[in-house]
């Protein structure tokens, strides 16, 4: 009887706390709008947020529901956090943080050629608030956590996060996207601190290409990167190639060759649209074209069954010690298995890659705000993601931050 007079009492200060939750929702988003690449303009902002705060089933009735539904560690009330729950039934168990915007490579699709400009210093999230926020997401459910950028290996406290990261209960996979440059180098270092998983970015195998693709050289300290990750057993590695018709739609073929020998899962990715890398239709090749290519030279290719929520199509060449996948957002979007939520460097929750809207959980740390407050505000914009994304040639027309700004 006193539990449940307690929890009557924790769900009715949650009640009457509404109005400084709105409070701290606009605040969190108008704090970051004057940054040059940010997702919306004030004006969106503050109209998607007084269209959420003054409408009862968004929000008002959206909140009480997931204040009365709050997960408990023990798992007595729900087995998964309604906070992180969205409302076509998504459950979002996976986390990808960017620990910078900076990166030692230049590559096309992902950066403007002019550069960015990068957030100031003391508007990055520390190391304190991300693993703040990533304590908090693992407590409501999360399982898994990859650290993006820019490129993550050129933080100096990567490391410490990874222990740290390590350390929470019920997390079970730390993964990083690294451009390779650093990887043989820090390598040993990562795997004792905790890393589990690694996706490595590889646009070419010529060298020359490479270069062109990426503006920067580095090609060879790539590789051996690769090979230092399948020599201390991660298996497989991932390999990330972002296919662009006209630049390295050719090598298809060579990729797919490399996982005869090596425990690789080479990934071909479809060109994606964001601001800045000059994306158009003609430049993307689909996943059915790359399909077809393999397969007139491996017509006995195999197609595995995978996870609900796995982005990739996989396939594997019989005999082949590694296999090939498809990231297929723009041709066979995978939005209804989506179990995805971001962080940026800055401290913007993105609940979509192609969605505009965002809001500062950072301001929201920084205000002072307690741990159920910050849920409430996460839930809000759990609640407000989207069936599923506006299609490629919509999003081409769209606001979105550079994919460098984003995490990739």
């Amino acid at each position: 009887m006193a539990t449940h007079a307690s929890l009557c009492c924790r769900l009715f200060d949650r009640h009457t706390s509404l109005t400084h939750l709105r409070k701290l929702l606009v605040q969190c988003v108008s704090g970051n709008t004057q940054r040059l690449y940010s997702g919306a303009t004030h004006k969106e902002n503050e109209l998607e947020l007084r269209d959420s705060a003054s409408s009862a089933p968004n929000f008002a009735s959206a909140l009480k529901t997931k204040s009365r539904q709050v997960r408990l560690r023990d798992d007595s009330i729900l087995p998964f956090s309604a906070f992180l729950t969205d409302n076509f039934g998504r459950r979002h168990s996976y986390l990808r943080i960017s620990l910078t915007e900076k990166c030692n490579l230049r590559c096309q699709y992902c950066m403007p050629e002019e550069g960015v400009k990068l957030t100031p210093r003391g508007q990055l999230l520390s190391t304190s608030e991300v693993l703040t926020l990533a304590r908090l997401f693992v407590q409501e459910g999360v399982e898994k956590i990859r650290l993006t950028g820019g490129e993550p290996l050129i933080r100096p406290d990567v490391l410490d996060i990874i222990a740290e990261l390590r350390k929470l209960e019920g997390l079970k996979t730390i993964a990083v996207t690294t451009n390779g440059i650093n990887l043989a180098r820090l390598l040993p270092k990562l795997k004792e601190a905790g890393l589990d998983l690694i996706n490595i970015s590889l646009d070419s195998l010529v060298p020359a290409k490479f270069e062109f693709i990426v503006r920067r050289k580095g090609f060879h300290k790539v590789m051996e990167g690769i090979d230092k990750a399948i020599e201390m057993g991660y298996n497989p590695v991932k390999v990330n190639c972002v296919v662009m018709r006209g630049l390295n739609e050719d090598e298809l073929l060579d990729f797919v060759a490399l996982t005869e020998k090596k425990p690789l899962e080479v990934r071909f990715i479809e060109y994606m649209p964001f601001d800045g890398n000059k994306w158009n239709f003609k430049k993307m090749v689909s996943y059915q074209e790359m399909l077809d290519r393999i397969r007139q030279q491996w017509p006995k290719l195999e197609m595995f069954q995978c996870g609900h929520t796995e982005t990739a199509k996989t396939f594997k060449v019989p005999g082949f010690k590694g296999q090939v996948g498809f990231i297929t957002s723009m041709s066979d979007h995978f939005c209804g298995s989506c179990n995805r939520l971001r962080i940026t460097a800055d401290g913007n929750l993105k609940v979509c890659l192609f969605g505009s809207s965002e809001v500062s959980l950072r301001d929201v740390l920084r205000s002072g705000a307690s741990d159920e407050e910050l849920l409430q505000i996460i839930g809000a914009a759990v609640g407000r993601k989207k069936k599923q994304h506006a299609g490629m040639f919509s999003i081409s027309q769209m606001k979105n931050r550079p994919m460098i700004l984003i995490g990739g």
